[in-house]
């Protein structure tokens, strides 16, 4: 790994009212970003019938629309690169409030856009153009919003600033879910097809406008506003440099996001389905749990960060993990004779996944602050890419040999988790 250099190090200090309102900012915007990002997903049935022909059978029609839903996913790496090879040269600001409003623009759009009856092929090509747009905003949000809180806390407090931050974007998840359950209530089907389907993709742009101007009273880390002082900035291609000089940290931060992207795929993202199809438990029952899952989730995230401070990230992934290991396999193995213990065994999960909330105290620390944006997003991408849509497809075909398929997935992420703790604290990073 390459130190920091002395001179630039965030200086030793409590952490102040301004740092507190970058914190709380940041999250917001992170987590109204995030709703924007996710929420296709909960309407993506009625959406497939509104922007593809009706005549289309109904598995072709859901298999396009997810398919829409992924080229999101896809855009993310390319998206990611490009802002952060502008962010490592013009500044963490601007790209941090560039990608917030290359998502809501693109969501209040698909609020507004004609359907399939109305103007033909061209509905699912905008809807699709729309979904890459979004992909490319939150490959530059993510890492764009670790980089930015980290460097504005104290060396001390970078932990607690990025478990926050990652709070925020989980807590994207549960509003998500709040706003479909919310919309499934009130509206009829018929209501829901007609129109309502259009008010959770305008309540997210709005949002992301208002986190637009919010983030105005956000300024320039002092990290990079002493390296552009010094005129240290990167002479060459941020990105080349990683490639060249940082391929350690490249591989252990791509690993780190394996942990993460599975864990909340499984565990949050996935298991609802899992509970209905497998366990024979309601739709409202497993929607709950879930929410309550994801409350822990976010509460286990800040404790993390906080806890890498203290101990380092070594201890963390290593305690971390044996502890999300114990409680998702007794969760899997257990619920079939105990539907009773769902919402205990459930939230002690989600709490326990929390441990993804040390994940970016890692990655900054792994790259110098002259690529650290570039260095960051380019791993957390490309393996976000990568693993996150292998992740169900993995999930799916151990579930075919047995239903435990997820637990057994889980095992081995908190087994790698395991074995990344070891390395870390044995290399006292």
């Amino acid at each position: 790994m390459t130190s920091v250099p002395p001179s630039i190090e965030q200086p030793s200090r409590p952490l102040t009212r301004s740092d507190y309102k970058t914190l709380s900012l940041s999250a917001l915007g992170g987590a109204l970003e995030f709703y924007d990002f996710i929420i296709f997903v909960f309407f993506a049935a009625v959406v497939g019938k509104l922007f593809f022909p009706v005549d289309m059978p109904e598995w072709l029609r859901l298999m396009q629309t997810f398919g829409i839903f992924a080229a999101g996913y896809l855009a993310r790496p390319l998206g990611g690169i490009v802002m952060a090879h502008f962010g490592d040269l013009l500044g963490r600001k601007k790209m941090f409030t560039l990608s917030i409003f290359m998502m809501a623009v693109p969501t209040l759009i698909m609020g507004l856009l004609p359907t399939y009856a109305q103007i033909g092929m061209w509905a699912p090509i905008l809807l699709l153009l729309m979904r890459v747009i979004q992909g490319a905003a939150i490959g530059g949000e993510v890492p764009g919003a670790w980089v930015f809180v980290s460097e504005h806390v104290p060396a001390r407090n970078i932990g607690y600033a990025c478990g926050t931050l990652t709070a925020g974007l989980t807590s994207g998840i549960l509003l998500g879910s709040l706003v479909a359950t919310l919309i499934n209530t009130v509206y009829t089907p018929e209501q829901l097809s007609d129109y309502a389907w259009r008010i959770p993709f305008l309540l997210g742009g709005v949002f992301g406008l208002f986190s637009v101007y919010l983030r105005r009273w956000l300024h320039e880390t002092p990290v990079f506003a002493e390296m552009q002082q010094r005129k240290a900035l990167a002479e060459e291609v941020p990105l080349r440099a990683v490639l060249r000089d940082h391929r350690g940290a490249i591989v252990l931060s791509m690993l780190l996001t394996w942990l993460l992207s599975a864990g909340i795929i499984v565990v949050i993202l996935m298991t609802p389905t899992v509970l209905q199809t497998l366990y024979g438990i309601s739709a409202t029952e497993a929607l709950k749990a879930n929410s309550l899952a994801i409350v822990l989730l976010s509460i286990g995230c800040i404790v993390a960060g906080r806890l890498a401070d203290r101990f380092g990230a070594g201890r963390v992934f290593i305690v971390g993990s044996l502890a999300l290991l114990a409680s998702s396999w007794s969760f899997y193995h257990n619920l079939a004779a105990h539907p009773e213990w769902l919402y205990p065994m459930y939230a002690v999960t989600g709490l326990c996944v929390g441990i993804v909330g040390a994940v970016p105290y890692v990655m900054v620390r792994a790259f110098p602050p002259v690529v650290r944006f570039s260095g960051l997003s380019f791993s957390y991408n490309l393996a976000y890419a990568i693993f996150g849509g292998l992740t169900p497809i993995m999930v799916t075909s151990l579930m075919k040999f047995s239903p435990l398929g997820p637990a057994y997935y889980v095992a081995g992420i908190c087994t790698l988790g395991l074995l990344v703790g070891i390395y870390l604290l044995l290399t006292k990073r």
